[in-house]
Formats: C-alpha cells, sequence, structure tokens
C-alpha cells in the first residue's frame, strides 16, 4: 500500500521524466503538423476523419489514453507480462501468413474491417521486453555462447517470421538491437566481423573481387601488425599469403575452366594451413594470429557468395541497392521515388518555401509522401533549419532513454531504455537517409510523423513503458534510502 501511494505520488510530484514526454507530444505535434501538410486538401477540413490526417488523430488520442493506462500500471507487471506479450504478438505475426494481406509486397498485415494490424510493430516491443526479461536473470552473460544463442534465438524467430512475409524493411530494424547488446558487453569482434560484412558487401558493386581480396589481405596484414606493435609480423604474413596464392593459382591453371569463383574459393580454404605453419615457426606467442586467419578466411568466402546473396533478393530491393550505391541510375523508375524526395528537400532550401506551400509535396510528385518519405514535407517546407531542428528532438529523445538506462536501478529497466533507443535512432538514420540517398529504400516509418495507427501505437508503447520504469526505479531508489 506504501508503495502504490508512493508511486502514485511521483506521477503528481514531478519525479516522471517530463523533458522526455515533453520531447514525445511536441515530436507528435509536429507529426500531425506535417502530415496534414503532405495530404493537404483544400475541400476538406482539419478535422475531417475519413482523411489519413483526421484518421492520426484518432491514433494519437488512443496513443495518449494508452499511455496513460501504462503510466497507472506499476511497473512489475512489465516484468511478469513479457514472455507472454512476446509470444502473443509473435503468434499475430505467424498468423498473417495465413490469414494476413499483402500490401506493397509484404503479407504483414491482419486485416479487421476498418482497421489493419501489422504485428510487426508491437514485436519491436515485445523483443525489447523479451530481451530485458532473459537478460536480467542472475548470472546471465553475453559472453557465454549459451546466453548469447537466447538472445540470438529471441531476437531470430521474429526476423525469420518477417522474410518469409517479404518484409524485409522491418527485419532490418531488429539490427538496432546491437546497441543494447554493446552497451551489456556483447564482444567488439562481432561488431568488427559484422562492419567487414558489410563493407565487403557494398563494396562488391563497386571494386573487383581481385580488388577486394587485395584490400582484405592488406587490411588484414595491417591490423596484425598494429596487434603486435611490429612490421616483421605482418611481412611473414604476407609472405606467407603470397605463397599460398602462388599455390592456389598453379591449382586453378592445371583446373582451367572451373571459374574464377573456385580460385577465391581455394585461396580461402586451401591457404590456412601454410600461413599458420609459418606463423607458429615465426613465434610460439602470435596466438591473435589465428584471428586474422580466420577473418581472412571467412572474408574470401564471402567475397565469393556476395552475388549469391544479391540475387536471393528481390528485383526491387536490388535495384534500390544499386541506385543508392550509384552502380545504376534510373530517375524514371526505380530511383524515381528518391529523386523525386531530393529534389522536394533541395527545393525547401535553408529555410522552406513556407507551411502547405509545397509544390512538389502538394502535386503528388513524392510517392508514399505521407508514410516513408514523410520527412520530404519537412524538408521541403521548413527547409534545412527546420529538418535539423526535427533531427533535433529526435536526438534530444534517444539521448533521454540512454540517460534513462544509465540511471536503472536493475539490469531490466537498463535493457529494455538501451534496446528502445536503439529502434528510434535506427528508424530515424533510415528513414531520413534513404530520403536523401544515403540509404536503400527499405520501406520503415518516421517515429511519430509518418501515417499508420500501428507504427504510432507500438512507438508510444516502447516509450512510454520506458517512462514507467524509469519512474519505478526512481520510486525503488528512495525507497532505499
Amino acid at each position: 500500500m506504501m508503495m502504490a501511494r508512493a508511486k502514485h505520488s511521483s506521477v503528481l510530484h514531478g519525479k516522471v521524466d517530463w523533458w522526455t514526454i515533453t520531447i514525445a507530444l511536441v515530436l507528435m505535434a509536429l507529426g500531425w503538423v506535417n502530415l496534414y501538410a503532405a495530404v493537404y486538401d483544400e475541400t476538406r477540413t482539419a478535422f475531417e476523419f475519413s482523411s489519413q490526417y483526421g484518421m492520426q488523430l484518432i491514433w494519437i488520442g488512443i496513443s495518449l489514453a494508452m499511455a496513460l493506462v501504462v503510466m497507472l500500471v506499476d511497473d512489475k507487471y512489465y516484468h511478469i507480462l513479457a514472455w507472454p506479450i512476446y509470444i502473443v504478438v509473435l503468434m499475430l505475426m505467424l498468423s498473417t501468413l495465413v490469414f494476413g494481406i499483402t500490401v506493397n509486397g509484404a503479407k504483414a498485415w491482419l486485416d479487421f474491417g476498418p482497421v489493419r494490424l501489422q504485428p510487426a510493430e508491437f514485436m519491436k516491443w515485445g523483443v525489447a521486453l523479451a530481451l530485458a526479461r532473459a537478460m536480467s536473470v542472475f548470472g546471465f552473460s553475453v559472453s557465454h555462447p549459451r546466453d548469447l544463442f537466447r538472445v540470438a534465438l529471441i531476437v531470430g524467430l521474429p526476423v525469420g517470421v518477417m522474410f518469409l512475409q517479404h518484409d524485409v524493411g522491418s527485419a532490418v530494424v531488429f539490427a538496432s538491437f546491437l546497441f543494447m547488446l554493446y552497451r551489456e558487453g556483447l564482444n567488439r569482434w562481432i561488431y568488427i566481423v559484422l562492419g567487414v560484412v558489410m563493407v565487403l558487401f557494398f563494396g562488391s558493386f563497386w571494386i573487383t573481387d581481385t580488388g577486394l581480396v587485395m584490400l582484405i589481405v592488406g587490411g588484414c596484414a595491417v591490423g596484425f601488425g598494429f596487434t603486435y606493435r611490429t612490421w616483421r609480423a605482418p611481412i611473414v604474413y604476407l609472405a606467407s599469403v603470397a605463397l599460398v596464392s602462388v599455390a592456389v593459382w598453379a591449382c586453378v591453371t592445371l583446373l582451367a575452366g572451373v571459374g574464377w569463383r573456385y580460385y577465391y574459393f581455394l585461396l580461402a580454404t586451401v591457404g590456412v594451413s601454410l600461413p599458420v605453419c609459418v606463423a607458429l615457426a615465426y613465434a610460439k606467442r602470435m596466438r591473435g594470429f589465428w584471428v586474422f586467419v580466420l577473418l581472412l578466411v571467412g572474408s574470401m568466402v564471402f567475397v565469393s557468395t556476395t552475388e549469391v546473396v544479391f540475387e536471393s533478393l528481390d528485383l526491387h530491393q536490388q535495384k534500390r541497392i544499386l541506385n543508392t550505391l550509384g552502380v545504376e541510375s534510373d530517375p524514371s523508375h526505380w530511383g524515381y521515388n528518391v529523386n523525386q524526395s531530393k529534389i522536394a528537400i533541395g527545393s525547401g532550401g535553408v529555410l522552406g518555401k513556407g507551411y502547405l506551400e509545397g509544390t512538389q509535396t502538394k502535386f503528388n510528385f513524392v510517392p508514399e509522401q505521407s508514410t516513408d518519405f514523410i520527412f520530404c514535407t519537412v524538408g521541403e517546407e521548413w527547409g534545412f533549419v527546420g529538418s535539423v531542428v526535427v533531427l533535433m528532438l529526435f536526438c534530444a529523445l534517444i539521448m533521454r532513454l540512454v540517460a534513462m538506462g544509465e540511471r536503472q536501478q536493475e539490469a531490466f529497466g537498463r535493457i529494455y531504455c538501451y534496446s528502445v533507443a536503439g529502434v528510434f535512432l535506427l528508424h530515424v538514420l533510415i528513414n531520413a537517409g534513404m530520403t536523401i540517398g544515403l540509404v536503400p529504400v527499405i520501406g520503415i516509418p518516421l517515429p511519430f510523423f509518418s501515417y499508420g495507427g500501428s507504427s504510432f501505437l507500438a512507438f508510444t508503447l516502447l516509450l512510454v513503458v520506458a517512462v514507467r520504469l524509469d519512474l519505478g526505479s526512481g520510486d525503488l531508489a528512495a525507497s532505499r534510502e
């Protein structure tokens, strides 16, 4: 009874993180204002609920009512309900494979008459809660293979379902949980490997395979040299790789006609033994050499399979990647969305054209301008200054979430807050990045700006539960004092 009073009084006496709530409310208001401008129609009023901005007002009202309920619920229930919420939302996602409808090529929606639900949006909340519950158990460590497998399973199950739904955009967002895992101590080599994979994949579109192999060998040699702070080590490394290359080259010459891809495969597999033998003969202390050998071998194998990975993507996904990287230029077809988006944002200049004066958005030159490309309206009507203000507000919100995570008294709250911060960060980076051509178009919403009830409710849940856990953490600290 005393705890209930303490929590209730904390809401009344300002212990809630009002800065976070204020920033969120400002973003919601700006989002609705820009949505109204994106689909502006002189023949309709601002409160016509058959329009997108009218429906968005309803979703805002529902979200605020839901936020109030969340704030009144004891934070212990989010610990208790973490697994049930995760399982229920995962079941809803699986049901879309049977009962779902297809929107923009993804069978990821459930149709309930006038309302459509996208369970994948709520899965971010479910995964954040499930990870917080699983990783806050006593004795858990991300450095332990068994615990790391559990984390991978929690994230991997919904991601696998999303690939079955052909909803690659939503699946990419789940990489945001790497942000939280880094805070929790995940081995940095995993991030290095992931970074190398991304560089090799996208680099394969600009550089020939031979050039990539040379860069891989050189990069491993330099890294190996810096690790041991001597240039004798990389000389031995390069010499051993050169000897293996000559041996493999001879094999390929004898097996003429098997194709150049086999050259890299042989170089990656046969080339392990000789460098290791030379290194071990050079010095027994060079244990780190194994890391670079594995990195070298894995990189070469990946280079030889990048084409297979790329061809497994849908045609529109391939074209979006090629257009973003500048390998192809097709502004009238596959690159039309991004081209019109750049024109709209660029035409806004420093201060913008003025509210409701955006010609590119008013005449519907920008496709999906109320959802995936809503940021174009900000750039065109509010200009560079307005765009910076919006991005700074998102930065402030993410920093508040990180601050919440750091002041949590329990691991559950810290893990959850960092997970939410990562989700918001990746959404903003990808959505804003794809409107200016820095990121391939993968179709994910801008929080509180893009039209859609599922995403708006999900972002509100993510944020308000973090605020509620932060409030509970403050009450716990006060009770201990």
